[in-house]
């Protein structure tokens, strides 16, 4: 009998913290057109609400146009303002239930829980719809922890709620987790090289070995 091939994690998009908008989104129409895509998240560091509100819709619009559900990171109040999918809570479960209660139950709501096993457990018993997990990889940022194989196998094993991997993710590190993670959530590491495109093909290839 043949083995069962494996089912590779999906690819979750991230945005750059910062970016000139018309230039970015050429890039991002690129990147969706080459590599299936499960969902983009909105990141920007500016607390600007003009400049959000403009990078959303522009966004939104590139995504939904190839079936892509976008996602806000934090920014609850925006999600049905702007037409989003949904948001991504950049503090574990602090504020999931309360969430999961103002967007509804449609609504797309995942919490990043760093390294913590116990915080990502909360989080998917109070209704997010995924739970994750980094920096996966090394970085000298942060405070130096790391959601590791170790954390990502267990939850892979012992949870149902869908996992994301992201954080410093390069082959290595994508190579050892994919067959313990549901989601890579790729941005930094594409959108700072001279071609993103061909470099998240590069990273996406380390699934297959």
């Amino acid at each position: 009998m043949a083995e069962t091939e494996l089912e590779l994690p999906q690819l979750y998009l991230v945005t750059p913290p910062d970016f000139e908008l018309s230039r970015f989104l050429d890039q991002l129409a690129r990147v969706l057109d080459a590599h299936a895509t499960a969902c983009l998240r909105l990141t920007l560091a500016t607390a600007d609400e003009d400049r959000i509100t403009r990078a959303a819709d522009a966004c939104r619009e590139v995504a939904h146009a190839r079936d892509v559900p976008i996602v806000i990171a934090d920014h609850v109040l925006m999600v049905e303002r702007l037409g989003l999918d949904g948001v991504h809570l950049g503090d574990g479960a602090r504020r999931v239930r309360k969430t999961r209660d103002e967007l509804g139950a449609d609504a797309i709501v995942g919490a990043f829980c760093g390294a913590s096993r116990h915080d990502g457990m909360s989080a998917g018993e109070m209704g997010a719809d995924y739970v994750s997990f980094g920096p996966a990889g090394t970085t000298p940022l942060g405070d130096g922890s790391r959601a590791d194989r170790d954390l990502f196998g267990w939850w892979s094993e012992m949870i149902e709620v869908p996992v994301v991997a992201e954080g410093a993710l390069d082959e290595d590190t994508i190579r050892a987790l994919t067959p313990v993670t549901d989601f890579f959530a790729i941005g930094e590491e594409i959108w700072r090289t001279d071609d993103p495109s061909a470099t998240l093909g590069r990273l996406l290839d380390a699934m297959r070995g």
